[in-house]
């Protein structure tokens, strides 16, 4: 079950969480204007482990106990395993097709969620994602190109690792502040990273003071940051929310291809990037939740109303739906046998007039035969 604080998050930490994804939005602007070309394992590891080191020594505490491990797994999944096959991805794979796969991983948070933490997605957030997902094909879809198995396995590969990671975050509540958890992930997943690197690709390049502005930013902003934010939206909201919020990274992309480099971008990108806008918001708590209720309302109208003789008018509920009441379920709820108990609720004593009404009209109209009950009717005075 969803804690207060992670059902009905505020607005400023929806906001914080956006930071990350509009960060991560610079990375391939940077990455193609200012980085060593085709080094993207070293440019990885340098992003991802002095910023890291730099926050181990700002915060001063290293992991005790199971947290060594933990946090070891943690920064494998989310960066040392993460960065490796999304670069795998993008080497192998078109580009609009590599971040059309990669925009798949609402889904798959959703997914572990439900399987890890017993998070319910919901209707409307698995519709979200569907919506962004559709969104995002559209904003960077281009022709099709070739596709290879090992660019498959890096797309699909880093939905996984990165999913898993971002539950995991959740399912083990971490005892220390959140900037001592970024970086004993950053050190990790860093230290994974750079012997891959140099077995890979060699020795380091060459760093002109362009591209040493560029680490800085991807490591300082686009790394350090950006986690830091990412994670505070875990911890604090729905884990399919915040996914759904990762869907800003396209856009910013996107946008920044566009405004910066000259890049297309026409109806299909603009309106793709209204599909991802709307999925990103439609799966936040507090929306999601209210078009859930208007949802629930609507199927409940519709049942009741299917109750009544054909041709009958019921004023009653006609005036629930064009108020948009929630007759739904406000102020009623479950027991554990599965009985319905009144609670205050204007809208559930609404709920028993609507099924009243229904009742009485279907008895005027002899389609029900109430029972007689003579211990109920009162003998007349004489």
């Amino acid at each position: 079950m969803e804690s207060i604080s992670s059902a009905r998050p505020s607005l400023t930490t929806a906001l914080i969480t956006a930071v990350a994804p509009a960060a991560w939005g610079t990375t391939y602007l940077v990455t193609a204007e200012f980085l060593p070309p085709d080094r993207p394992l070293f440019a990885a590891a340098v992003r991802a482990l002095p910023a890291g080191l730099l926050l181990l020594a700002w915060r001063r505490r290293l992991p005790t106990g199971s947290w060594w491990w933990r946090a070891t797994l943690l920064g494998w999944l989310n960066i040392g395993l993460f960065f490796p096959l999304i670069f795998l991805a993008a080497y192998h794979l078109p580009g609009g097709l590599a971040a059309t796969l990669q925009a798949s991983s609402p889904l798959a948070v959703m997914a572990l969620a439900f399987l890890l933490l017993r998070e319910r997605p919901g209707t409307v957030r698995v519709l979200a994602a569907l919506v962004g997902l559709g969104g995002v094909g559209l904003l960077v879809l281009r022709a099709p190109g070739e596709m290879s198995t090992a660019g498959l396995v890096g797309a699909f590969g880093s939905v996984l690792v990165s999913a898993l990671g971002f539950v995991m975050v959740k399912r083990w509540p971490a005892p220390v502040d959140l900037v001592t958890l970024v970086s004993w992930q950053l050190v990790a997943g860093g230290l994974l990273l750079v012997p891959i690197a140099l077995l890979v690709e060699g020795p380091p390049p060459a760093v002109d003071v362009p591209a040493a502005a560029g680490f800085v930013w991807l490591g300082a902003i686009g790394t350090a940051l950006a986690y830091v934010c990412w994670f505070h939206g875990l911890t604090r909201m729905p884990a399919g929310a915040v996914s759904l919020v990762g869907l800003l990274n396209p856009v910013v992309g996107t946008t920044l291809g566009a405004v910066v480099v000259g890049e297309v971008f026409g109806t299909a990108q603009a309106v793709g990037m209204v599909l991802v806008l709307g999925g990103v918001l439609a799966g936040q708590p507090a929306v999601s939740g209210r078009l859930a209720a208007g949802l629930s309302a609507v199927l409940d109208r519709h049942r009741v109303r299917e109750q009544l003789p054909r041709g009958v008018a019921h004023p009653p509920l006609d005036a629930a739906g064009a108020e948009g009441l929630d007759v739904g379920g406000e102020g009623l709820v479950g027991d554990v046998h599965v009985e319905r108990e009144l609670l205050p609720g204007a809208a559930a004593l609404a709920r028993l007039d609507v099924e009243d009404h229904a009742l009485a009209a279907r008895v005027d109209a002899g389609e029900v035969e109430l029972p007689a009950r003579g211990d109920l009717v009162r003998p007349c005075a004489e």
